[in-house]
């Protein structure tokens, strides 16, 4: 008698049992309150059914209560250690918003229980650091990840794909300007400046604050190839503002056969993130979240066009991260991924370096 029938029959029996294991949420807690997009977070949170948050710890009793109270959060999730919250809550995966001196704790705390880590831009404080979260995370075999705002531009993957497919000829120059008028001036809560205008907490001011981004953005295009000098430039324009850290910054890359220069400021007269990309051939040049300026090689003129929209993982950090933990999309050499922010960390270490010293600082590849 053959099998078939009956092998069929066994699929169709465990077909109901795999669709609700695979419509079950991501479990997800939080760590740490004191960095300013949470609220984000929290604001969003409802628009992803499928995202479960089952913990919030954070020491600061008050920060508990205060999110507690504005998101109706319910206070059996609340917990005031990392360690006590993973024990009770078992996320699959923890997202962490301390101050970046904190994240090498935090990601090991929860490398101990197994769980992959998310934590917002930049990686961490120091390059030390962040080789360290790369042993961690080889050795407890977790997924660290890191979210920036520009991932899930729609215009900065046209822009990517624009070089990649060989319309823009090979690139010779970026040029990328992210920042806004101030953290102060916006109106960022008081835990978030606090740590945010502290070298020890941030390590630096706008020059890592926005500067990761840009830096991260040119490690994408230039697949994780590592710049022969970082050269950097701060500013104190508002001393009265930020007496103790930068708020205008500008890093200079230079490549065998390209240059960026990446415009990191606490100055621009408005919010802004964009991107300039410049070949051989032509140039992408992005305008807000969806659109970019476009001219090729024997375009009369540019052309400005909306880019493709962005579905599944590559739309937001929450898809992102349940694509990455069940195997559907690997975290190698994107904007998240632990490889690619392990470099932009030896490139803002070395801004930092270069702006304090006022010298050129030549990089060499680093080690596996």
């Amino acid at each position: 008698m053959s099998l078939r029938p009956a092998f069929i029959a066994l699929l169709a029996a465990f077909a109901p049992i795999a669709a609700a294991a695979q419509a079950q949420p991501l479990r997800v807690a939080i760590v740490g309150l004191e960095h300013g997009h949470v609220e984000g977070f929290l604001h969003a949170l409802p628009s992803h059914g499928n995202v479960q948050l089952v913990g919030v710890a954070d020491a600061d009793a008050a920060l508990l209560a205060k999110y507690s109270q504005e998101f109706d959060l319910p206070k059996t999730i609340l917990y005031k250690s990392e360690a006590n919250m993973i024990e009770r809550t078992h996320p699959q995966a923890v997202l962490v918003y301390t101050p970046i001196s904190e994240h090498r704790h935090a990601i090991g705390i929860a490398a101990q229980y197994g769980v992959s880590v998310m934590v917002e831009k930049p990686l961490t404080i120091s390059l030390d650091d962040a080789l360290a979260i790369r042993q961690i995370a080889r050795y407890h075999k977790i997924h660290v990840l890191v979210n920036y705002e520009t991932t899930w531009y729609a215009s900065n993957k046209a822009a990517y794909d624009e070089l990649r497919q060989g319309q823009l000829g090979e690139v010779r120059r970026v040029v990328i300007n992210d920042g806004h008028q101030g953290p102060k001036e916006i109106g960022v809560q008081p835990e978030f400046l606090a740590w945010l205008t502290d070298p020890a907490q941030n390590g630096a001011g706008a020059l890592y604050d926005f500067g990761c981004y840009g830096v991260d953005l040119m490690t994408w295009l230039m697949r994780g190839e590592t710049p022969l000098t970082v050269t950097a430039i701060t500013n104190h324009d508002k001393p009265e503002i930020y007496p103790r850290v930068d708020d205008d910054a500008t890093i200079v890359l230079q490549y065998p056969h390209a240059q960026v220069v990446i415009q990191a400021s606490w100055n621009w007269p408005f919010s802004r993130k964009d991107m300039e990309v410049y070949g051989a051939t032509g140039y992408a040049i992005t305008v807000g979240a969806d659109q970019l300026r476009l001219r090729h090689e024997h375009d009369h003129d540019e052309q400005l066009v909306t880019a493709p929209h962005l579905s599944g993982p590559e739309s937001n950090s929450l898809d992102y991260l349940a694509a990455v933990l069940d195997g559907r999309v690997k975290d190698q050499g994107d904007l998240s991924a632990l490889d690619t922010n392990v470099i932009v960390m030896q490139i803002l270490d070395a801004a930092r370096t270069s702006a304090k010293e006022g010298r050129a600082v030549r990089l060499e590849k680093l080690g596996e």
